[in-house]
């Protein structure tokens, strides 16, 4: 028995208290970065567009297709209105994406409707598009059995079966009827929301293809009203591609289990935080980057040693940077690299381990 055959359906139901605590912890981190974001001095539209840009090529590469980023890039920009150095060419797919993701972010006190989830599919099948991919945008799957499928063609692995085609205009209609209400309810959690959201519509599979697409779009749609802005500085999508093999096993086990979603909650939840940790981390970095840079007068360096510096602050050599690794990215010859690294320590640049000889590495000062 499949969760949408359940008698209930759709009534969700959760453990509380194990959600609670995971729920605060996420509210808390979530916070953490909003406030440190907003209190940015950069320009937010060109962090809106690296931001979206990460949530469309991964979410993408969640279903195995790879975008060209550079034309997605573009089709963003010409959207928000930035001004590229070097603009790539856009296709009616990149331009369907950014439009989709900012209606998706931006609209947020639009109503869900059918119609604008199938206006969503059609831009990411635009017409002209059938040559390579088969696919009809803006219309519901057909009356062939929708089965979610792996394996070899005699003997094939069903993960699931969605609902029939006859059930689907009624499910359809029951889950954006509760989309909309369930945006003014008190007592839901908008990230609670926001993973029941992303679980109810991907179970409804109403499209040929494209259905996690869709259901991500749904669900930054949901995260945005959540935090009642459309400023976005994270991008979930990032986070899903890193866990895609237990994104894919969490779904089907919740989607064969009954309506007790706690575990699929869980892993949302965590899965989000985990997402806000990476964002804060980068800004971290950035923050220690920019403070390094401002002690330090870059026209007393070399062009060698201020390339080094920079891949060390970006993150690389965590475990500090010896003779050898300098040489080899500085290319420089090692007695260079010695010289270097040694008036980089002078000036206060790097710290020298206590370790001699071959042994010795240098890090970023704390």
């Amino acid at each position: 028995m499949w969760i949408w055959q359940q008698d209930d359906w759709p009534k969700f139901t959760w453990d509380k208290s194990i959600i609670d605590p995971r729920l605060r912890q996420t509210r808390l981190n979530q916070g953490v970065l909003l406030g440190k974001v907003t209190s940015q001095s950069a320009d937010q539209k060109q962090n809106m567009l690296d931001t979206l840009l990460a949530n469309i090529v991964h979410s993408s590469a969640i279903e195995g297709e790879k975008l060209n980023a550079f034309s997605v890039r573009s089709s963003l920009a010409n959207k928000l209105g930035l001004t590229e150095t070097n603009p790539f060419p856009t296709t009616d797919q990149t331009d369907g994406l950014a439009e989709n993701m900012l209606d998706a972010v931006e609209n947020l006190d639009t109503p869900l409707t059918l119609a604008r989830i199938l206006h969503w599919h059609s831009r990411l099948f635009p017409e002209g598009d059938t040559q390579f991919n088969p696919v009809v945008g803006g219309q519901l799957r057909g009356a062939a059995p929708m089965q979610v499928v792996s394996g070899r063609i005699d003997k094939p692995k069903v993960h699931f079966v969605a609902p029939g085609r006859e059930l689907l205009d009624e499910e359809l209609n029951r889950f954006v009827t509760w989309f909309n209400d369930s945006k003014a309810d008190g007592l839901l959690d908008p990230l609670l929301r926001a993973g029941i959201a992303h679980l109810w519509f991907v179970t409804l599979h109403p499209l040929e293809d494209g259905n996690g697409r869709i259901t991500r779009l749904l669900t930054d749609l949901a995260l945005a009203q959540a935090e009642q802005q459309s400023v976005r500085f994270y991008a979930m999508s990032v986070g899903i591609l890193a866990k895609r093999n237990s994104y894919y096993e969490i779904l089907e086990q919740s989607q064969k289990g009954d309506l007790d979603i706690t575990e699929w909650l869980v892993w949302f939840l965590t899965t989000l935080d985990e997402t806000f940790a990476g964002v804060l981390k980068e800004i971290d970095q950035t923050l220690f980057k920019t403070n390094f840079w401002r002690r330090v007068d870059q026209t007393q360096l070399s062009s060698e040693q201020v390339k080094v510096l920079n891949r060390m602050l970006d993150g690389d050599f965590a475990q500090g940077i010896n003779t050898t690794q300098y040489h080899k990215v500085a290319k420089v010859s090692k007695p260079t690299a010695t010289r270097h690294l040694s008036a980089l320590v002078a000036v206060g640049c790097l710290v020298k381990s206590d370790a001699g000889g071959r042994s010795t590495r240098y890090f970023l000062p704390g």
